[in-house]
């Protein structure tokens, strides 16, 4: 496995989750006869916010992870940023859509240290 084709695998991951959680949006919204916005339900706005959060912090890390990787990355860093990233949203999608702060803390700072580490090595090995 290369750089490339493990930050290819990160991003696959990603976007199936982007999926899932755009699937359970649709789901409710059927459920709930509610076509555009949440209508004032509680669990569709959830819903929303959790794909909404994924959409907002997937792309722009899984493109920082590429370029990294383009870069020369080492195999290990790509794994260290995309796994603790991916394990992040993972872990945020289920505390958000559960109400449990625990998980949904835990996968903030995982995706955020992973969004820094993807900025830093693109800076790093972009000037490098």
């Amino acid at each position: 496995m290369t750089p490339i084709t493990a930050a290819a695998v990160y991003a696959g991951v990603n976007i199936l989750i982007l999926f899932f959680l755009s699937f359970r949006v649709v789901g409710r919204r059927r459920s709930a006869q509610v076509s555009l916005g949440t209508g004032g339900d509680t669990e569709l706005e959830t819903r929303v916010r959790a794909h909404g959060n994924a959409a907002e912090y997937i792309p722009a890390t899984m493109l920082g992870l590429f370029i990294a990787a383009s870069l020369g990355a080492p195999i290990w860093a790509v794994h260290a940023i995309g796994g603790g990233f991916t394990l992040g949203r993972v872990l945020h999608a289920i505390g958000l859509s559960g109400n449990i702060m625990a998980p949904r803390a835990l996968g903030m700072v995982l995706t955020w240290l992973g969004m820094l580490a993807a900025g830093v090595a693109v800076i790093w090995l972009g000037v490098a």
